[in-house]
């Protein structure tokens, strides 16, 4: 498979999880991805942990904003991706290593419109 995914991960208040939903992403056996870091105005310190993140690995961008709640900050993930598919991750969560190499597959197989 040669798509970019992108991964947009809304960031707020939540320095006590993002570790692992950052690492979650990060360790994915499909590589060929960009993670979006929206940091909503967040007053605790995950704002600096996801700058943290960026200056360790290329594939993360961070984007800083006053607090629009979680759509706002999808939708302004949502206009800086630059990838083929777009996939949502919740900050308090963490996902399956192999999770965007199995989605994509089975949209190739599929043709399905949204998976």
């Amino acid at each position: 498979m040669h798509w970019k995914a992108s991964v947009i991960v809304p960031v707020y208040n939540v320095e006590k999880y993002i570790h692992r939903c950052v690492d979650s992403i990060l360790k994915q056996s499909y590589r060929n991805l960009e993670l979006i870091l929206v940091d909503d105005g967040s007053t605790d310190h995950s704002g600096r942990i996801c700058d943290e993140y960026e200056k360790r690995d290329n594939r993360v961008r961070v984007i800083h904003q006053k607090n629009t709640g979680l759509s706002g900050a999808r939708n302004t993930g949502i206009r800086q991706s630059t990838g083929d598919f777009l996939f949502f991750v919740d900050s308090d969560d963490y996902v399956s290593p192999h999770l965007f190499e199995k989605g994509l597959a089975a949209f190739d197989k599929s043709g399905a419109d949204m998976i």
